[in-house]
């Protein structure tokens, strides 16, 4: 597929790679577009998230920059293995495409990626370059809806991986009423935006086979890399140089109020949206581009 701007052809590139994950290897699907300075996107950590919601922001950014979106381990949609998806293992992965597969000049992190991206760019400030935090966030669904951690919340992310029962428990969390209303609140802002074509591509992370034991790992907060705000924002405040913050108006109430707590940290750059949600970036990407490389200028 080609898309042709300015006169000039810029080729979409699919590729796949592999990595290991508690020795089972893992193929990951990975999207690059553009030219120009290197440009890492990474996409949100949910049961609907797969490269393909940065699509329509890495076309308008591949204009000016070379765009690497990649899936993350446990989601996407590509098959992958039961593996017990947890912290360490996102932090590992994340190394591994710093240090194997693109050397970025600006990290793009949306939703939960977000937290990972920060870590790293305290911690290696020269692996990820300049980062930009879209929609982002820190703790899971279950325990941002209940307010805090609860160990019901474990209990049920290990429910999904008993055999069968496992999986019927997991289908009732991502049928298409579900889903539907999950995109619906929290996710996308225009109810008409969410066509039937959109949703059955979502469908397809949640089909994919071994789709269950990161995605309820995820909801659950299992994933999370921060117990509690004070520690996500100290990890933004080790990072040297300026955090560029975007983000919707329409952000549900308790996810905008955390991302509020981080626009306040002198270190960051907020910039709020008028319109979008969660994943504003993929309904009004016009404007978050436009914000992104305004910000980088």
């Amino acid at each position: 597929m080609y898309l042709y701007r300015t006169g000039k052809a810029m080729e979409w590139i699919e590729e796949q790679i592999e990595w290991v994950a508690d020795g089972k290897p893992v193929t990951i699907g990975l999207t690059r577009f553009g030219s120009g300075p290197q440009m890492l996107l990474l996409p949100a950590l949910s049961s609907i998230s797969m490269r393909q919601e940065m699509r329509p922001l890495q076309e308008r950014l591949g204009a000016s920059y070379a765009t690497l979106a990649i899936d993350w381990p446990g989601f996407g949609d590509l098959p992958r293995p039961k593996v017990d998806w947890r912290p360490e293992l996102y932090r590992q992965f994340l190394r591994f495409v710093l240090d194997t597969v693109v050397t970025p000049q600006v990290t793009v992190a949306a939703g939960h990626a977000a937290a990972y991206a920060v870590a790293e760019a305290a911690d290696r400030p020269d692996s990820i370059g300049r980062l930009c935090l879209v929609g982002p966030t820190w703790r899971g669904p279950l325990p941002t809806m209940a307010g805090k951690r609860m160990p019901l919340f474990r209990s049920l992310a290990r429910a999904v991986d008993i055999p069968v029962a496992g999986a019927a428990f997991y289908r009732l969390n991502v049928n298409g009423p579900v889903i539907g209303m999950m995109v619906r609140g929290h996710v996308y802002a225009d109810p008409a935006w969410v066509t039937d074509a959109r949703m059955a591509e979502k469908r397809t992370v949640t089909e994919a086979k071994g789709a269950r034991y990161a995605s309820f790992r995820f909801v659950a907060g299992e994933l999370d890399l921060f117990a509690e705000r004070e520690a996500f924002l100290d990890a933004v405040r080790r990072i040297p140089g300026e955090v560029i913050l975007i983000y919707g108006e329409r952000t549900p109430r308790k996810s905008k109020a955390e991302m509020a707590a981080l626009a306040a940290l002198e270190n960051v750059r907020s910039i709020m949206l008028p319109q979008g949600k969660l994943s504003f970036y993929e309904e009004y990407p016009d404007d978050a581009a436009g914000a992104i490389l305004e910000a980088l200028r």
